[in-house]
């Protein structure tokens, strides 16, 4: 299982609501992209997180893990970098992205846990 800690939301964050869309990035986020980013500290490390039928949850809010970019686990590791798009049916995958369901956009709050397990 992976857990980090969210420390920090972008003020830009609330306004991807309308998308559907989360961008997570670790501590070491470029300043130009922290307006727009959830950032988090890691607190335990797992190789590979990222996994369809997986789930990942924003403190009290849960999803099912659709669709895995084939860079997602990458970007993760080396920068605690994705982005999440919380939507349902078919649809093509970003590189560095992952699809969770539901389609319901996560209640954010510094402080609150991630948690990534593979089933």
């Amino acid at each position: 299982m992976y857990t980090a800690k969210i420390i920090d939301i972008g003020e830009l964050v609330p306004a991807f609501e309308e998308e559907n869309l989360v961008i997570l990035f670790g501590s070491n986020v470029p300043d130009e992209l922290k307006s727009i980013c959830v950032i988090h500290e890691e607190l335990t490390a797992e190789e590979n997180p990222l996994k369809p039928g997986g789930h990942i949850s924003f403190g009290n809010d849960s999803y099912e893990i659709v669709d895995v970019g084939n860079l997602a686990n990458k970007n993760f590791e080396e920068l605690g970098h994705i982005s999440v798009y919380f939507r349902e049916g078919d649809n093509e995958i970003l590189p560095g992205a992952i699809q969770v369901k539901p389609a319901k956009f996560p209640t954010l709050s510094i402080g609150d846990e991630i948690t990534i397990s593979r089933n």
